[in-house]
């Protein structure tokens, strides 16, 4: 099989919920994790005879995510009924927008190996999210029975639909996670993608190189990790490759992602828009949106990633990679940001941040807003450092106890007595016995062996318990061979 005979298409569909207290229509909470059904009314259950109502506040967020993705934000639109039968629906419609969506044509711009891409955005319309099916079994096709949840019904989502410009799993990702840190930035959804208020369904076809017309697609749905997105594309792109190849069709229709087996499987035959019969929903007037209201929401937009990342690079002088880093998350770079206008070293933040902090919350499974270790308590470690009070190697376990208790640097230094011994005259005699004790070692460092100079260093800091200035034990070796 060759892959190069075909080129990839892939398009997402991004829904995210949006961080409101109610839900889209009604006064029933949002929260998550409440107990099954307990967050339902007449209205979002669509009982006879009730009313929806529209949140203002939904629509504002769909304007100031239009905005952030460079579409226009129509001075009219209006709400449509989508009409499938599910078990999750409870009206048998889910209210959406169809021809006239809140925001136009878009784009977004990605960065994959240095290379700049622009996607298009085709739209961006809100709707209502549908309920849950708790499967009992592996996955829906084996499951014995499901039960319905209707507590997610009715929550507001905003669908984010680019154009098919995706030519790989990577750029897809890479997509998302553009997109995701401009959803956290702009403060309108958690994109908590475990939790499922960030997920997308992927549009993949395949078509030879060279070729105009599009093949025809497949439909991945519920992707809600980017692990998951990556790898299921990268699973279809072969599945497709491999039928194309020995001569047969690519049927369209809607597949699951299995994760425990890493394949994907056929769901249903994919429907076209005709299909929902969409028509203007009657119970809903249509949208007609105040153009001062659009400016003054432009106004109150944040800085967002990207040029975030270009005042990291100039502001701060980090390396490009450091800023990328920083920036995709609005809570590592306030994080950092909040360290540095406390302390000036910014590319040891950076290291910090990037490094131990980092791996200590991945460890845990910690989001960094659960972190013991705040902005200010990481300023007291570093400027320990800085002072000479203690190496780079007894920070990292006065960092790992900051972590694990909350404690501050200096009280911790102090309980352990992890003071960094600087006394020259007190490190000179201990050189001096490493050296006597070692004379062949002492004579491959003449012979420019820097290894050998490394093992030295190395006694005196295990004999000091890793006590010993780094920088006072190279000097005083050096001094003392080289004399």
């Amino acid at each position: 099989m060759s892959r190069a005979r075909f080129e990839v298409i892939i398009g997402l569909e991004v829904h995210a919920e949006l961080k409101t207290q109610t839900k889209i229509f009604c006064s029933c909470p949002t929260a998550f994790g409440a107990a099954p059904n307990s967050q339902t009314c007449p209205i979002c259950l669509g009982l006879p005879g009730v009313l929806p109502v529209l949140n203002q506040r939904v629509v504002e967020f769909a304007i100031k995510t239009g905005l952030a993705l460079n579409c226009p934000i129509a001075p009219f639109s209006k709400f449509d009924r989508k009409n499938y039968y599910y078990p999750d629906l409870p009206k048998n419609y889910q209210i959406s927008q169809y021809d006239l969506p809140i925001c136009g044509r878009g784009w977004l711009d990605i960065e994959i190996e240095g290379a700049k891409k622009r996607v298009g955005i085709t739209r961006v319309h809100m709707e209502e999210d549908a309920g849950k099916l708790v499967h009992q079994g592996e996955t829906i096709g084996q499951a014995e029975y499901s039960m319905v949840d209707y507590n997610r019904t009715g929550v507001p989502l905003i669908e984010i639909v680019s154009e098919p410009d995706l030519r790989t799993p990577d750029e897809a990702r890479a997509y998302m996670e553009a997109l995701k840190a401009i959803l956290e930035y702009l403060d309108v959804s958690d994109c908590r993608m475990e939790q499922g208020s960030l997920r997308c369904d992927a549009n993949i076809s395949l078509r030879p190189v060279g070729s105009q017309k599009l093949g025809t697609k497949t439909e991945i749905k519920n992707l809600n990790s980017f692990r998951s997105l990556q790898r299921a594309l990268e699973f279809e792109i072969r599945r497709q490759a491999e039928l194309l190849e020995e001569g047969e069709s690519i049927i369209q229709e809607t597949r699951s992602w299995d994760e425990g087996k890493a394949v994907t499987t056929s769901l249903r035959s994919k429907e076209e828009a005709h299909d929902y019969r969409y028509f203007p929903d009657p119970d809903l007037t249509p949208l007609v949106i105040d153009r001062q209201w659009v400016e003054e929401i432009r106004a109150s937009l944040p800085e967002l990633p990207e040029a975030r990342r270009r005042r990291f690079e100039l502001e701060y002088q980090l390396p490009p990679y450091d800023a990328q880093i920083l920036t995709n998350s609005r809570a590592t770079a306030d994080y950092f940001e909040a360290c540095a206008r406390e302390f000036r070293d910014y590319k040891a933040i950076s290291n910090w941040i990037m490094g131990e902090l980092t791996r200590l919350l991945n460890a845990e499974g910690l989001e960094l807003a659960q972190s013991r270790v705040t902005p200010p308590r990481l300023v007291e470690m570093l400027k320990l450092m800085a002072a000479g009070v203690i190496s780079s190697k007894l920070a990292k376990t006065v960092f790992e106890e900051m972590f694990a208790t909350g404690k501050p640097a200096p009280a911790i230094v102090e309980e352990k007595g992890l003071v960094q011994i600087t006394d020259e005259s007190a490190l000179e005699q201990l050189i001096d016995s490493i050296l006597t004790a070692h004379p062949q070692v002492v004579q491959d460092v003449r012979n420019g062996k820097e290894k050998a100079m490394a093992f030295l260093v190395g006694q005196a800091m295990k004999q000091t318990r890793g006590k010993a200035s780094p920088d006072i034990v190279n000097r005083l070796l050096r001094e003392k061979i080289s004399g």
